[in-house]
């Protein structure tokens, strides 16, 4: 049994971790090409530039088109290249920071990860997600190394809508129950191995994170400010969480999450959002006990994660509809199939409408 783990070679997080910038990209090159939206970017370019310029870095700066897409790829590589870029920066969202990735690989140079949100767990790993010019997803592209510096300013974090930082708790509220079914089952993890004692613990930490600092964090933000618990939150959504489902596995909560994406009243909830609603579902299969259910349903519900299908977009709950989604979480390849026990849809299709009862029980009890 070969035990793998893999991480991004820096990680720098805190309120104005932006203004160091320069020194830490400093080791990589002389000169970087920075990419991101049109957010990201405003948010970032000032600080951007007088941080380079301190530490004698020339930066140049190309706005991203909104897709990661193969053809946006190929033209921010032949930019890049034609400017002599020693090293690629990604600004923003998901999207961006894939593309400014993929880049960097094909180009062979290093890559700088800043994100202006901590909605998902995707900036410290080594993946890019590649979507058609239309948005249709087209492939996985896995790549050989993660990121080489991720910085993470927790001032411009708490700028964002709360609602982001919410969906980023979703998601890595599956990183500890994935990681231990993974573990339970002897199931590989990305890289291809099995996951070592340190991955198992940083995603046990990231679970005990987000129940004692989530809420705090949730009302900070909302009022615009990074303090402590926020510091501990991003850590827990953007660092620990990545670590865990990389090193570690993914499980049910994912696969009930892709499963769901079939539905097109779901489209709207964010990854993270659905993924917090797959753990539950995660939780009914795997016959966790009513405690441990009804501690992440009240997690949940304070921070404003959903608990029930109705919350996630799914108004009228129809069968045939639920079954789709239970026979799309249980196709071969999928990580549900990382459980420690055989799943097929019937089982899936049962946890489903189980883990919505829960919920709007737990809301009804709750008054809310």
């Amino acid at each position: 049994m070969i035990k793998v783990m893999i991480a991004p070679s820096r990680y720098v997080q805190g309120p104005g971790a932006l203004k160091e910038l320069g020194k830490h990209c400093a080791l990589l090159g002389k000169k970087g090409l920075v990419t991101g939206g049109t957010r990201g970017i405003s948010s970032t370019k000032d600080v951007i530039e007088q941080s380079m310029a301190q530490s004698g870095v020339e930066v140049i700066f190309e706005k991203f088109n909104g897709e990661c897409s193969k053809k946006e790829i190929t033209r921010l590589k032949e930019l890049a290249e034609g400017e002599g870029a020693d090293f690629i920066v990604g600004v923003g969202g998901g999207k961006a920071l894939d593309t400014a990735k993929a880049v960097a690989y094909y180009m062979k140079k290093p890559v700088v990860i800043i994100p202006t949100i901590a909605a998902t767990d995707a900036p410290c790993s080594a993946l890019s997600v590649i979507y058609t010019e239309d948005g249709v997803f087209e492939e996985y592209l896995v790549l050989p190394t993660n990121p080489d510096l991720v910085l993470v300013d927790t001032a411009i974090i708490a700028e964002a809508p709360v609602r982001l930082l919410v969906s980023g708790m979703g998601d890595a509220l599956a990183t500890w129950f994935e990681a231990d079914a993974c573990a339970k089952a002897f199931a590989g993890n990305i890289p291809g191995g099995n996951s070592t004692a340190a991955a198992l613990a940083l995603a046990k930490l990231c679970y005990d994170i987000l129940l004692e600092y989530g809420l705090q964090a949730k009302l900070a933000v909302e009022n615009g400010v990074a303090t402590p618990a926020v510091e501990k939150i991003v850590e827990a959504n953007t660092l620990l969480s990545g670590l865990g489902f990389e090193s570690s596995g993914l499980a049910a909560a994912h696969a009930v999450h892709n499963g769901l994406t079939v539905l097109e009243s779901t489209h709207h909830a964010y990854h993270g959002e659905k993924v917090a609603f797959g753990t539950l579902v995660q939780l009914v299969l795997e016959e966790r006990s009513t405690e441990e259910i009804n501690e992440v349903v009240n997690f949940c519900i304070d921070v404003g994660l959903p608990v029930t299908l109705e919350q996630i977009g799914v108004l009228e709950i129809k069968k045939e509809e639920i079954r789709k989604v239970a026979e799309a979480a249980t196709a071969p390849g999928e990580t549900i199939h990382n459980e420690p026990f055989p799943v097929d849809a019937d089982k899936v299709y049962a946890a489903i409408l189980t883990a919505d009862a829960i919920g709007r029980l737990a809301l009804k009890t709750k008054g809310v």
